[in-house]
């Protein structure tokens, strides 16, 4: 999918997300945690988080360390109105894959983004090359159990790469990998139709290419959800798989 059509669905869902991006919101808790276990410096000068958004992973960093400046990526400008006026605040707006990247970084963090790239390793490669020695990349993805359920229904999602995966490239690009691991997380929801629901509200629906619900697929999606009924609670199940890692430039 193109990252303008990436853009246009998370900017249509950017109010919602907050509300609704519960996993999200665990996930730079996290993150963060993790952060602070492997990365003990209090103090940074040049950091760039990779995929923004509302700030749910800017937030607790800004409150958890000292920085010179804090270079912000999104897609789309509606995201600055999530961010109070701050001189050490610099954004940078449009596809991480093309935009030229600040360098002499001590730092590059993302939560919950990186499972858009379409070339991971490209990416790492430009990391690598903006961090100073010794710096460190630090971020959440989601790897191929995903919304599982959404894509055995209707063959829609992103085609996830695995944690091993994302630390063997990682390793390729000259990173010594301190910290990995993952988790699944099931939300539950009363019916299939909350489901679709919760996708919209957090833009994750941006995986739909040129994908249309009609009346009909509706009522199947709907019933073929049973399958994914907890039997205890007759809830639906909606599964994430996020995965976390802390890597350190060595070469």
């Amino acid at each position: 999918m193109k990252s303008e059509q990436i853009a246009r669905r998370f900017a249509q869902a950017h109010l919602s997300y907050k509300q609704h991006a519960v996993v999200q919101n665990a996930v730079a808790a996290e993150l963060i945690q993790l952060l602070q276990q492997h990365v003990s410096q209090p103090d940074f000068q040049r950091v760039l988080e990779i995929g923004c958004g509302s700030g749910l992973f800017s937030q607790r960093f800004m409150q958890s360390y000292g920085f010179e400046h804090l270079f912000l990526n999104d897609l789309y400008a509606e995201v600055q109105q999530h961010f109070q006026e701050d001189d050490r605040l610099l954004w940078g707006l449009g596809n991480i894959e093309t935009l030229p990247l600040p360098q002499s970084l001590d730092l590059v963090v993302s939560s919950s983004s990186l499972q858009w790239i379409k070339d991971l390793a490209a990416l790492l490669k430009k990391i690598h090359q903006a961090l100073k020695a010794s710096g460190h990349v630090c971020f959440s993805s989601y790897a191929q159990d995903n919304l599982k359920e959404i894509k055995a229904l209707t063959g829609q999602g992103l085609d996830y790469l695995s944690l091993d995966q994302v630390v063997r490239m990682l390793k390729s690009q000259g990173f010594e990998v301190i910290a990995q691991h993952e988790e699944r997380m099931t939300l539950d929801f009363e019916h299939p139709k909350q489901v679709l629901q919760h996708i919209k509200a957090t833009g994750v629906q941006a995986t739909a290419q040129g994908f249309r619900w009609t009346k009909s697929s509706l009522q199947a999606f709907y019933q073929n959800y049973q399958q994914f009924q907890h039997p205890d609670t007759q809830h639906y199940g909606l599964t994430y798989h996020p995965i976390y890692v802390i890597a350190r430039k060595v070469i």
